[in-house]
C-alpha cells in the first residue's frame, strides 16, 4: 500500500474521530448544560418551546399567577425504572401523578412546575421525547407547566433522569375531601382494575415476555373527579392507590378516619393478565401500585348516581362498589374472601417493587 496513504490516514483519522466525538456530544447532556451558560439556556428553551404559555415565556425566577378561593398545593418526585414502559414514560407519569394528587382533595388542577435532574451523557433526543410526553399529558389534563428547573449531575450521580413536579389547584366552595373524613355507612367505590401499573413496570424492568402486554394505567383523574362533584359534593374521601396499592390506601383512610373498612374480594376488578403474573410471582394485586385509579368514600344515598357518572367516563368504565365503612374493628381493613372467610388486610411492610413511580 502506498506509504503516502498511511500518512494521510494517520492525520485524517484523529480528525474524523474528533468530529464524531463532537457530534456525539451534541446529542447528549454535558455537565456544561448545568453550568448556567449558553448550553443551559439552550436546554431550558427545549422545555419552554414545548410548554408554551405566558407565565413561563417571561422566564422570570417565579411564575406570577392569580387566584381567588381555597388553594391546594402538592409536590412529588419521579425516579421510575425503566423510564419507558408499556403505556407510558417518566414524563407522562410525572404530570399525571401530580394532577391526580390535586384531584384527590377535590381541586381543579391549574398549574404545574417541572424540575429535571439529568445525568451527564443522557441523550438529548430522549430528553426531547420525554418533554413531548409531558406536554401531551399536560394538555390532556388541561393544566399548564408554568415554571421549572434543570440540573445536570456527573455520570453515575443519577440514573438517566429524575423529575419533580409540583402543582396548584382550586377547590370549589362546599367541597371538603380528606382521608380523615370517611364516615360509618359510606360506600367505597373503586374506579377500575388494580395492579396494571406495577406489573407493567415489572415486565419492562425484567423484560418478561408476556403473551398479552400489560400496560400502565397512568392517566389524569381530574376529569372524572370533576364529573363526580357535579352530581354530589358530599364525597368524603378520595385516594389514588399508588405505592403500596389499594391495601395501603384503605389502611391509611381507616386509621386517619378512625373507622373500620370491609371490602369484598370478588368485587375488586383485576385484569386476568395481572392476576396471572401475581400468582406466578407470589404477589398480591391489592398491594401493587396503580397510577390511574381512584377509590372514593361516598354517602350511601349518593352512591348510585356517583357510580353511574363514573362508569360513563372512560377512566371509570370498570368502576365497582367494593365495600363499606363500618363501626367495628376501627383502624383496620377486613377482606371478605371468595370462599366466605375473612382476613385482615394489613399495611404493606417492606417494598414489593421499588422505583415504580
Amino acid at each position: 500500500m502506498d506509504p503516502a496513504w498511511f500518512l494521510l490516514k494517520a492525520h485524517v483519522q484523529p480528525i474524523t474521530n474528533m468530529v464524531k466525538k463532537f457530534k456525539d456530544n451534541e446529542k447528549k447532556i454535558l455537565l456544561a448544560h448545568g453550568s448556567g451558560g449558553k448550553l443551559t439556556h439552550q436546554l431550558i428553551k427545549s422545555f419552554v418551546k414545548k410548554f408554551r404559555n405566558l407565565p413561563l415565556a417571561k422566564l422570570d425566577d417565579s411564575a406570577v399567577l392569580k387566584f381567588k378561593g381555597k388553594l391546594a398545593f402538592t409536590t412529588d418526585s419521579y425516579v421510575v425504572d425503566p423510564i419507558y414502559f408499556p403505556g407510558g414514560d417518566i414524563g407522562k407519569l410525572a404530570v399525571n401523578g401530580t394532577v391526580n394528587d390535586l384531584a384527590m382533595v377535590g381541586a381543579r388542577p391549574l398549574y404545574l412546575s417541572a424540575a429535571a435532574i439529568i445525568e451527564e451523557g443522557f441523550s438529548l433526543v430522549e430528553l426531547e421525547r420525554i418533554i413531548d410526553s409531558m406536554n401531551r399529558a399536560a394538555r390532556a389534563a388541561g393544566v399548564k407547566i408554568v415554571t421549572g428547573d434543570t440540573k445536570v449531575v456527573e455520570k453515575g450521580g443519577a440514573d438517566k433522569i429524575f423529575i419533580n413536579t409540583s402543582g396548584i389547584g382550586l377547590i370549589d366552595s362546599g367541597v371538603d375531601i380528606s382521608s380523615k373524613n370517611a364516615r360509618i355507612g359510606d360506600r367505597i367505590i373503586l374506579s377500575g382494575t388494580i395492579g396494571d401499573h406495577g406489573i407493567a413496570i415489572l415486565s419492562a424492568r425484567e423484560k418478561f415476555d408476556f403473551q398479552t402486554k400489560v400496560k400502565s394505567d397512568s392517566q389524569p383523574l381530574n376529569g372524572i373527579v370533576w364529573e363526580i362533584l357535579k352530581v354530589s359534593k358530599k364525597v368524603h374521601a378520595l385516594r389514588d392507590p399508588t405505592r403500596g396499592g389499594l391495601a395501603t390506601s384503605l389502611n391509611e383512610i381507616a386509621e386517619q378516619s378512625g373507622v373500620g373498612i370491609e371490602i369484598e374480594q370478588e368485587k375488586i376488578p383485576v385484569e386476568e393478565e395481572v392476576k396471572g403474573v401475581c400468582e406466578m410471582l407470589g404477589f398480591d394485586p391489592l398491594y401493587i401500585a396503580n397510577e390511574g385509579k381512584l377509590v372514593a368514600f361516598v354517602p350511601q344515598k349518593d352512591c348510585a348516581k356517583i357510580l353511574n357518572v363514573m362508569r360513563k367516563n372512560r377512566y371509570g368504565k370498570d368502576a365497582q362498589i367494593i365495600g363499606t365503612v363500618v363501626s367495628r374493628h376501627k383502624g383496620r381493613v377486613v377482606v371478605k374472601t371468595n370462599v366466605g372467610g375473612e382476613r385482615v388486610l394489613d399495611m404493606l411492610t417492606g417494598e414489593q417493587l421499588p422505583r415504580i413511580c
